[in-house]
């Protein structure tokens, strides 16, 4: 018997109300806790679980970073699209930048030019 056969499970004193436990309960729970044992140890892991593991999260990752990409692709192709869209909707005739006759706005003279 190990230590932890001889502690007391939790809950296996009286119940909540004061009652106290149903006779042959301590049988009946050393019973099933041999059941169970038998068929925890009658279980064996699956040789390649590990590798089956890895290779279904790899699949995933990588289906995660293609879709990542495809979106930044598409959002970038949005963005030049409709980047060119605006660029196109400006008006096709020149604007004016400048207009008068050419002389100077302020009052005074204008610095000169050099000419080489």
């Amino acid at each position: 018997m190990t230590h932890r056969d001889a502690t007391p499970s939790r809950g296996t004193g009286p119940d909540r109300t004061g009652h106290p436990r149903p006779p042959g309960a301590e049988r009946t729970e050393r019973e099933l806790r041999d059941a169970l044992q038998a068929l925890a140890g009658g279980v064996l892991p699956d040789p390649d679980a590990y590798r089956t593991a890895r290779g279904e999260w790899l699949r995933r990752e990588r289906r995660r970073r293609l879709v990542l990409a495809v979106l930044v692709a598409v959002v970038f192709a949005l963005a030049t699209l409709i980047g060119l869209w605006v660029l196109n909707q400006a008006p096709s005739d020149p604007g004016v930048i400048f207009s008068g006759d050419g002389a100077a706005a302020a009052d005074g003279p204008s610095l000169p030019r050099l000419r080489p």
